[in-house]
């Protein structure tokens, strides 16, 4: 076929084969996500060159069938029919499977081409598949390729004016069973040989069967744990810290203290004291908190998530945790928005789309609102409260994940309806691609800093407005009785409140100046993770939910916020 600038191109196939690689090697970084019109659904376009030809590519949600079966699906089928060309991404490791959906593809009189994908897996299993007997049989151009390598993207390429609008043949009937002539033609083409396991697939059992695989998943999140930390605070101790202090402390007072030497300006800039966090400066505070403090924190955490997805495990945690999440409500799918959440509640609450009702997006968009602190906030616990001892972080955590059990199951309880059965694509474990594993977490860190600096300079500027207004003392005095007397802490924590609801990593910052005994830190630290989700994370939120039931989960964490923090002040004791 001729292949003409604009031309629209569908990457279709079920989910989990690797159909986004294939998608990024085609695109490199021209690429745009938005949501399907009228739905919440969303999918990633972007743009190929093909000599002087743009072409447009779009990565289409993934569907087992063209009967849908949910919203995603829904869209995948809406959206065939807008495409020019159809390259059907597959997995060579399960090819029966995976051409029933090819044969449905190939009844819609669209061009097509056939991505075998992950053969080296298929190769490592003992699978030997017959391209050019496949190819012959389904009468459309068959590629194979290892998109995390970019093997075969070139030739997939060079092949695209080869594809074809597939021919009714034997091997397809119009009216016929489907799965009957899937399995002639794999008879055909398909032969599988004795080979031993590997240990990624012996680890592949044990992560799966619930005796071996909670014990191993608990491993898991202490070493990632350890890891992050570690990772983070090498960064804070031997690069961040030393670099502003060194390098930039002296330039950026220098340079202010030349141009305004005294005043509001110089105070507005530089704060009122020499502390970085202390000083509520735009250029000191405003900098320091998400470059300094939250930034390596960042880098660590998505560095490490990066890993864990593309190594294959994230699924099978999911299905470990499917038991424990129904009983909140949810199945265990719905683990992945509180993973996302716990470096970004932004993602985190996009990520609530992928649940089918609206009452599992209620319970789980209100879960990790509540519950799951972000990496930006958590690395400031960490350098706030850590310092005293990390029991102290471990206290406020284990109240967050009670209280996470405590909310969801009465959710599950007062809300009507069920928590439907899993259903989720388990792919096989392999070592992630180093170029991949490294443009993800650029892709979220960029992410970050453009919504992080933003945010935090806009919330260090409000706080010295209302500083200067008085109004942040007027909301002293009005909330008096709940911060002070329910909750135990100073009325001037109630600013601290105020500007978590643009920032919690600030929040949390602002507590350091007041002094606070350990008690007073774990109820305030507790109180912000718990109150109110940032402005970003409402936003999101909103659309996801929608405006009432946003207010409903809004009520939920504010009164929550209230009783948590009065029985947290009842119940501690008095740290020392």
């Amino acid at each position: 076929m001729e292949i003409r600038d604009g031309m629209k191109i569908l990457l279709m196939g079920n989910p989990n084969v690797g159909k986004s690689v294939v998608f990024n090697r085609l695109t490199g970084a021209r690429v745009v996500t938005a949501n399907y019109a009228g739905t919440t659904v969303e999918y990633t376009k972007g743009t190929m060159l093909y000599g002087d030809s743009h072409l447009e590519i779009i990565d289409v949600p993934g569907t087992y069938s063209l009967d849908p079966t949910c919203k995603a699906e829904e869209v995948a089928v809406d959206m065939l029919s807008s495409g020019d060309l159809i390259i059907n991404v597959a997995d060579a490791t399960n090819l029966e499977r995976n051409l029933h959906f090819t044969m449905e593809l190939m009844r819609q009189g669209k061009p097509m081409i056939l991505v075998l994908n992950l053969w080296d897996e298929a190769r490592h299993k003992g699978i030997h598949i017959d391209v050019d007997a496949l190819e012959k049989l389904l009468r459309i151009p068959v590629v194979t390729t290892v998109a995390v390598t970019a093997e075969g993207i070139k030739k997939l390429i060079s092949r695209l004016p080869e594809a074809v609008v597939p021919l009714p043949s034997g091997g397809q009937q119009a009216n016929g069973d489907l799965w009957q002539e899937v399995g002639r033609i794999i008879k055909q083409v398909q032969r599988i040989t004795h080979r031993h396991h590997t240990w990624l697939e012996r680890l592949e059992d044990i992560s799966i069967k619930p005796r071996t695989g909670l014990p191993l998943a608990l491993v898991v999140i202490f070493i990632t744990f350890m890891v992050i930390r570690f990772i983070g605070e090498n960064l804070i101790g031997y690069v961040f810290d030393p670099f502003f202090e060194n390098l930039y402390r002296p330039f950026i007072y220098h340079t202010v203290s030349y141009a305004f030497p005294s005043g509001t300006i110089h105070d507005l800039l530089l704060g009122t004291t020499p502390d970085f966090i202390e000083s509520l400066g735009l250029l000191t505070t405003g900098i320091y908190v998400p470059i300094a403090m939250v930034l390596p924190y960042i880098f660590s955490f998505y560095l490490v998530l990066g890993f864990v997805e593309d190594f294959g495990y994230l699924p099978r945690f999911a299905i470990l945790m499917d038991t424990f999440m129904h009983k909140l409500g949810l199945h265990g799918f719905a683990i992945m928005p509180m993973i996302l959440g716990l470096g970004c509640n932004v993602p985190g609450a996009m990520a609530t789309r992928v649940l089918e009702s609206r009452r599992e997006k209620f319970i789980a968009g209100t879960l990790m609102a509540i519950a799951v602190p972000c990496m930006a906030q958590t690395a400031m616990i960490i350098g706030l409260v850590g310092r005293h001892g990390l029991v102290y972080v471990a206290i406020i955590y284990g109240n967050l994940a009670v209280l996470a059990i405590v909310i969801g199951s009465l959710m599950n309880a007062l809300i009507p309806g069920y928590s439907p059965e899993i259903f989720l694509e388990i792919p096989s474990y392999h070592l992630p691609h180093f170029g991949t594993l490294m443009k993800k977490l650029w892709m979220r860190i960029r992410g970050f800093l453009a919504e992080a600096i933003p945010l935090v300079l806009i919330g260090v500027l409000l706080v010295n407005i209302l500083f200067l207004t008085g109004i942040i003392d007027m909301f002293a005095r009005l909330s008096a009785p709940v911060v002070v007397k329910v909750m135990g802490l100073p009325k001037e924590a109630v600013s601290s409140l105020i500007i978590g609801f643009l920032r919690k990593d600030v929040a949390v910052g602002m507590l350091d100046p007041l002094n606070l005994t350990i008690k007073q830190l774990i109820i305030a630290c507790t109180v912000l993770s718990i109150y109110f989700p940032c402005i970003a994370t409402f936003a999101v939120l909103i659309k996801e939910l929608g405006v009432k039931a946003m207010l409903k989960a809004s009520l939920i964490m504010v009164g929550t916020a209230v009783v948590v923090g009065g029985l947290l002040n009842l119940l501690l004791p008095n740290f020392h």
